[in-house]
């Protein structure tokens, strides 16, 4: 059974630092793009950054880009997210999800994934 479990939230202050990891079991992530969404509350939820299967490939929304970024371990079955100079606006939570796509990935929208975690929860506050 395909699995994604996030972790790695928390609460941090604004410039501060996180790393989020997506575990994936019960498939090969190789072959697999994993994207990062976010949800703030009382709003959709938003790409925020992707890898293709062969990590040739990674996208970033234009909110995130310079301060974020996306890399995989393979033999780990593990995404990270590293989450640098954060921003109170960065609040949410998020989500890793998986679509088998060994080329390409994408942040523009999330019905292009099939298979998604329960979400970590990010609050960036003073």
């Amino acid at each position: 059974q395909l699995q994604l479990v996030e972790s790695g939230g928390g609460l941090v202050q604004p410039g501060g630092s996180l790393r989020l990891s997506c575990a994936t079991s019960g498939f090969t992530l190789a072959y697999y793009a994993i994207g990062w969404f976010r949800q703030a509350p009382g709003k959709g939820r938003e790409g925020v950054s992707c890898i293709s299967g062969s990590a040739a490939r990674t996208a970033y929304a234009d909110s995130v880009k310079g301060r974020f970024s996306i890399s995989k371990d393979n033999a780990k079955n593990t995404v990270y997210l590293q989450m640098n100079s954060l921003k109170p606006e960065d609040t949410g939570v998020y989500y890793c999800a998986a679509v088998r796509n060994l080329a390409s990935c994408t942040v523009v929208g999330d019905r292009a994934y099939n298979y998604w975690g329960q979400g970590t929860q990010v609050t960036v506050s003073s």
